[in-house]
């Protein structure tokens, strides 16, 4: 009788263990992130700093996840259109994409006309990094200093110009904002894209670029172009010897920053287990080092961070825009 009791426990419990087994396989079976391969769209072009820094969060993603995360680059109007397509995707997190400064922090202000709505079109996840930009002169130009570059200006007001990677970036908002507190008068030529203007800048045909601090310090250190001055608070451990604007113009700080968003709609549980890999990811060794080597700061925020510092920079932005004169019709 006792053998007899025992087997049948042992029986019931190879049962239960089986039954939880079969429940626990979709479980396990489940993908870390909400459905399959990922479409991530980075809104300016390949070889980009935020493109570079983009497919380093995405490389670190399919380690964590074991999911593809696939970089698609759709540029164009200073992100607007890459930014756009994010906006027009389908709300069941197969489809993010680069959250910019450019797009979602500038363009409301610049553009009279945008194709989407920045508080109602998008789904905010998570921060990524903070990036200072760079002001660098062609090697030729008669100003070592942002002073020398200032009275130089103002000797000749309109003849000098500035590139940046093109209207409602944040390189462009950075010449604006220089013009406005040094009192020159220099023209903005807009770029589809960092290279171009650089390369107007090392060839002669533009005086100065606003550039992401990665390229431009690259492209100084080869000789290529002067660096004058980093447009963040404080002065960037890759360059140190570099002074900030803000050591000449006190009160000039203009960064450019990327983040996480995809289309309005995501349920809010899938957002905030995105959200969470998203941490995981931008906090690891592997993406903090690399994004240091390129001279960028990890920044995570959540969903409400990210879309609360969106609103501030739209705010502080929106008066340098429209005192520029620079609105886009």
């Amino acid at each position: 009788m006792h053998q007899a009791r025992n087997r049948a426990a042992t029986g019931r419990r190879a049962i239960l263990t089986a039954a939880a087994a079969t429940f626990a396989a979709p479980a396990l079976s489940q993908p870390a992130w909400p459905g399959g391969p990922v479409r991530y769209i980075a809104i300016f072009p390949a070889g980009a700093s935020t493109d570079q820094l983009s497919r380093i969060w995405c490389n670190r993603m399919t380690e964590i996840t074991g999911q593809s995360f696939v970089v698609e680059n759709r540029s164009g109007s200073g992100g607007n259109v890459g930014t756009e397509a994010i906006a027009r995707s389908v709300p069941d997190g197969t489809t993010i994409g680069l959250g910019s400064v450019s797009s979602l922090s500038i363009s409301p202000s610049l553009y009279r006309r945008l194709a989407f709505d920045v508080m109602r079109d998008f789904t905010y996840i998570c921060g990524l990094w903070q990036l200072p930009n760079l002001l660098v002169v062609r090697p030729d130009l008669p100003a070592r200093t942002i002073p020398e570059l200032i009275a130089l200006c103002r000797q000749e007001p309109g003849r000098y110009t500035f590139g940046s990677s093109g209207a409602g970036t944040t390189l462009h908002i950075a010449g604006e904002m220089f013009k406005q507190m040094a009192g020159v008068n220099i023209l903005h030529v807009p770029y589809r894209g960092g290279a171009p203007a650089y390369t107007d800048t090392m060839g002669g045909r533009v005086d100065m670029v606003f550039g992401n601090i990665p390229e431009a310090l690259r492209l100084s250190r080869e000789g290529k172009l002067r660096p004058l001055a980093v447009t963040g608070a404080a002065r960037s451990p890759q360059a140190p010897e570099v002074p900030t604007m803000a050591e000449f113009l006190p009160g000039y700080e203009i960064n450019s920053w990327g983040g996480v968003i995809g289309p309005a709609g995501i349920p809010p549980a899938i957002v905030t287990r995105m959200a969470e890999l998203g941490r995981q990811a931008v906090e690891s060794d592997a993406v903090r080092n690399r994004y240091e080597t390129a001279g960028a700061t990890v920044w995570w925020t959540g969903p409400e961070g990210l879309a609360d510092f969106r609103r501030e920079n739209e705010t502080r932005f929106a008066p340098l825009i429209r005192a520029s004169g620079a609105v886009v019709e």
